[in-house]
């Protein structure tokens, strides 16, 4: 099992009932979260030795992250204490043919607000061979975008292979920032999380004209500019309503491009950190050296799971996953 370090914000998310509105809502569910911190946490299932790095306030709250890291057997060691606030967003449930609302809360949280490095990178780094990191981490600040490349280097450097997972939030930054940000991250990227609209708006890649699968197409083409991406992934997701998606996977890897079945998830319980789920699967595969085939079935099985549960992160094991792939839909394991 590999050794892996996932660095981000550790969010805390306030949820709404489904069919109330923020607006007028007396109570909310809450839920401990984050990109980067659910990666590490699928992973951390799966069995590898998984380090969080990130800042967190030194109170109940900062207290109450650190537990859910924890109870995952996440690692902590890097994870500093300090600061005034955790970072929270907001989110009012879709129903139907409305789709949820997300509202963020994160300015001038203790993660935010780091303007230097203030971990040792050689301790951050030491014996790590998988680095993930995504893009909503740049977003935050002029500082972080400058902190951001500076780590990537740095892991780099150390001989840690890099993930990057695009994750463009608009309500954080423009396309413009975005796609500057990228031209310096993505040359330094081994994995990559990217989607169809990340390719268009953000990256400039010129639109699918037919022939070849169009996911493959903007694949082929950011590999002749990205040559050191070693692997593309994401979901092609379809959305019927706020609570009937259909979902497929796709993988390319050495200039072959790869599709899980189709999956249609009728009754979704919470969408929110579907993604994270899939790329913790796909990074699990690659660890473990599976096939491309096997890596994106994996990967897409993990994030349908992850939408049959409430809170950001995904909580099955590997075996778990490997018999949801197996069993018949909705049958009873007995």
């Amino acid at each position: 099992m590999g050794k892996v370090l996932t660095l981000g914000e550790g969010m805390l998310r306030f949820s709404t009932t489904t069919g109330t509105r923020l607006s007028n809502t007396e109570t909310v569910s809450l839920h401990y979260g984050g990109g980067e911190a659910n990666v590490a946490i699928s992973l951390a299932n799966y069995g590898h030795d998984t380090f969080f790095a990130s800042k967190v306030p030194n109170n109940s709250l900062g207290d109450g992250f650190k537990n859910h890291l924890q109870h995952f057997k996440v690692k902590t060691d890097a994870l500093l204490r300090g600061g005034e606030r955790l970072g929270t967003y907001y989110v009012e449930g879709g129903v139907g043919e409305r789709g949820a609302k997300v509202i963020y809360d994160r300015a001038y949280s203790s993660f935010a607000r780091i303007i230097e490095n203030e971990w040792d990178s050689a301790q951050l780094f030491k014996d790590i061979e998988l680095f993930h990191i995504s893009g909503i981490t740049p977003a935050l600040s002029s500082n972080w975008r400058n902190l951001t490349c500076e780590l990537l280097q740095q892991a780099k450097k150390a001989g840690c292979k890099i993930s990057f997972d695009v994750n463009y939030r608009a309500k954080l930054w423009t396309q413009e920032e975005a796609s500057e940000m990228l031209t310096e991250i993505l040359p330094l990227v081994d994995y990559c999380s990217l989607g169809k609209l990340d390719a268009l708006y953000l990256l400039g890649i010129p639109p699918y004209q037919g022939g070849e699968e169009e996911l493959a197409h903007y694949y082929s083409e950011i590999q002749k500019r990205y040559p050191n991406i070693q692997v593309l992934y994401a979901t092609k997701r379809e959305v019927l309503s706020a609570s009937f998606n259909k979902i497929t996977g796709a993988y390319w890897q050495n200039g072959q491009y790869y599709e899980s079945k189709k999956y249609e998830i009728r009754s979704i319980v919470d969408r929110i950190g579907g993604g994270d789920a899939f790329s913790g699967g796909v990074l699990h595969g690659i660890i473990e050296q599976k096939t491309p085939q096997e890596i994106i079935d994996f990967a897409t099985a993990a994030a349908v799971l992850k939408h049959t549960i409430y809170g950001d992160c995904n909580q099955f094991s590997e075996q778990e996953v490997h018999e949801f792939m197996t069993a018949e839909s909705g049958k009873i394991m007995r």
